[in-house]
């Protein structure tokens, strides 16, 4: 199993093609990459895989970067490689391959989402009357359905980031920061062979009650519930996102065991809604009938789940209104969560793999209310 077969290069082609799009134009990102395994560098400096939906495709580098293709998995793809210095012009480079592959002007390109602005006007000026769509529908049918490799790439990665949960009593102690808190966990994750930690939310007593909360000055009280969300992206390029809920000493107020065990029967009825052919609606539904149920479905306020894969936020989105129905190899969160404003909060997150049973969970560190020693 290899984490990046040449093979996607021609589906890609053939997905433009059957699109009416004459070149997919990809930029330093997640697209790039899971095409051809290289992970560029995003800069003023202009990298873009030109990949026309006829002809070969072209991969276009500043000459400094090129080392960086060599030593990447494109190198065994049998890319044209075109390393351009500080002088020339890489759109000119870009449209006239286009203009040589295709035989005439393009007409319509896709570029990557989340392209610079900056490069997207000038490419756009280099090919003229070109009309310009995204890429992003063109490749999501691909990148939504994992193949074994990437399932193991997120396994390996949901079980590191286990890891890190599981010591979370080292750090997780009153009268330290959430700051502080986070930095330790940072560090942990990157221990754990992750080689970005791309977010740490330790979210304390009300804090707890924001989402997205940052990581903030507050020193943790005795008897704090905290909030714990935390992931990164691997060496390989694939992400993790795990949350889970503690106490920092003594025992769980009341009223935070009553909704915790709400959270945890709906996040394990989303869990047994996966299925294929079932629709994100149907699971995000799954998690928020129970919490309704239990009296607290206006502090529900978020969708239950995302994608993940080469980007921490991918599709499929597990929320109310997707009725585009799952399919083995979808990898996404469930997450459903409490909030309870200026007081505390309390969620619980897994990433799943829709199989042809059900759902493969990959994070399986304890999922209950835990309470920490407080020294």
């Amino acid at each position: 199993m290899t984490l990046y077969p040449a093979d996607r290069l021609a589906t890609a082609q053939k997905a433009a093609r059957e699109a009416g799009i004459d070149a997919l134009l990809l930029t330093p990102g997640a697209d790039l990459r899971y095409l051809t395994g290289y992970h560029a560098h995003a800069t003023e400096r202009l990298t873009c895989l030109v990949l026309p939906a006829q002809g070969d495709p072209l991969l276009v580098v500043p000459v400094l970067e090129r080392p960086m293709v060599t030593a990447s998995p494109a190198a065994a793809l049998g890319l044209d490689v075109v390393g351009w210095a500080e002088t020339d012009d890489p759109y000119a480079v870009v449209a006239a391959h286009l203009h040589s592959a295709l035989g005439r002007a393009a007409q319509r390109v896709a570029v990557g989402n989340r392209a610079w602005a900056e490069q997207v006007l000038r490419l756009q000026d280099a090919l003229e009357d070109v009309d310009l769509g995204l890429a992003g529908p063109v490749l999501r049918e691909m990148r939504m359905h994992k193949s074994p490799a990437e399932v193991e790439a997120l396994r390996r990665a949901g079980q590191a980031i286990d890891r890190v949960h599981a010591r979370m009593g080292e750090w997780l102690r009153p009268e330290r920061t959430e700051r502080e808190v986070g930095r330790d966990i940072a560090a942990a994750i990157l221990a754990e062979g992750h080689v970005s930690a791309d977010f740490t939310i330790v979210g304390s007593g009300p804090n707890g009650a924001s989402p997205h909360h940052e990581l903030s000055d507050r020193r943790i009280e005795y008897g704090d519930v905290v909030v714990v969300d935390i992931g990164g992206t691997t060496a390989e390029g694939y992400c993790s996102d795990n949350t889970r809920t503690y106490v920092c000493g003594g025992r769980a107020p009341a009223e935070v065991a009553e909704y915790y065990a709400v959270l945890l029967a709906a996040q394990q009825a989303a869990t047994a809604a996966v299925a294929p052919g079932v629709t994100p609606h149907e699971v995000d539904a799954a998690a928020r009938d129970v919490i309704a149920a239990g009296g607290y479905g206006e502090f529900f306020i978020h969708r239950t789940g995302h994608g993940i894969g080469l980007e921490g936020h991918e599709e499929p989105y597990i929320v109310a209104g997707n009725a585009e129905p799952l399919r083995e190899g979808m990898a996404f969160s469930i997450e459903p969560g409490i909030y309870l404003p200026g007081r505390h909060g309390a969620r619980i997150e897994d990433i799943v793999v829709c199989t042809a049973d059900g759902a493969e969970v990959l994070n399986l560190v304890d999922r209950g209310l835990r309470v920490l020693a407080a020294s």
